[in-house]
């Protein structure tokens, strides 16, 4: 499918409600790149790009015009079977992704039979100086290690990161409440000698009261340990 085609597909799926909702919420993207496409569309799309086998030539294409464009990038680069290709275009694609949405959406299932690889990058990742590549690292740190396969160096190497951006910060916040949910008595030392920057050390906490899998009385302890300025 040509770039006009596939302007021309992307804009017949226009809703226009979800589009003012999108732009609400994605501030980081500009109003006139958002056609208002949902999800379920896309990933339809993505699919269909996998299945013709004509996704190469889609995925060259960067940077796109369009944030439904780099959604749908994201999704193709998730549904790749092949570990190699995948890695390789997921690389070349992270230095474009500029939003949230687009970052935390694309989640490449083919990682999960090969996390000695995705680690290695994970280490790299972190260590960027471009705000979405480190969100997806600690993001695929969060997704894939913090279970069966949870090493206390993770949080250490979360722990280590030091940004300005709202992004980073926030989804290592994101990653702390979740640690704290899977593997408390492991990640509560973290929390108790402060370890994170106050309003990320704080956000942290207050993600964790708000969740459902951290205890009450865990609750009651971590609000004792918010930061005070």
């Amino acid at each position: 499918m040509n770039k006009t085609d596939l302007h021309k597909k992307l804009y017949s799926l226009q809703d226009l409600k979800y589009r003012d909702m999108q732009i609400k919420i994605i501030p980081t993207v500009s109003p006139e790149s958002i056609i208002g496409v949902r999800t379920p569309e896309l990933k339809t799309m993505a699919k269909d790009f996998l299945k013709a086998g004509d996704h190469k030539d889609f995925l060259g294409e960067l940077p796109h015009k369009y944030f439904e464009e780099n959604q749908l990038q994201a999704f193709i680069i998730s549904g790749i079977k092949d570990p190699e290709e995948c890695m390789e275009e997921l690389e070349k694609f992270l230095p474009y992704v500029d939003n949230w949405a687009t970052c935390d959406q694309m989640s490449p299932k083919i990682f999960r039979k090969h996390k000695d690889v995705l680690l290695a990058h994970i280490k790299e990742w972190i260590r960027s100086d471009k705000t979405y590549t480190i969100r997806f690292g600690v993001g695929m740190l969060m997704e894939h290690f913090l279970d069966e396969d949870y090493d206390p160096q993770y949080p250490e190497m979360v722990a280590g990161i030091r940004s300005e951006e709202y992004y980073v910060n926030m989804m290592i916040a994101w990653y702390f409440a979740t640690a704290l949910s899977k593997q408390y008595e492991s990640i509560l030392p973290f929390i108790e000698g402060k370890r994170l920057e106050d309003w990320t050390h704080n956000k942290a906490i207050q993600k964790s009261v708000e969740s459902s899998r951290i205890r009450d009385e865990q609750k009651i302890y971590l609000k004792t340990l918010k930061a005070t300025h």
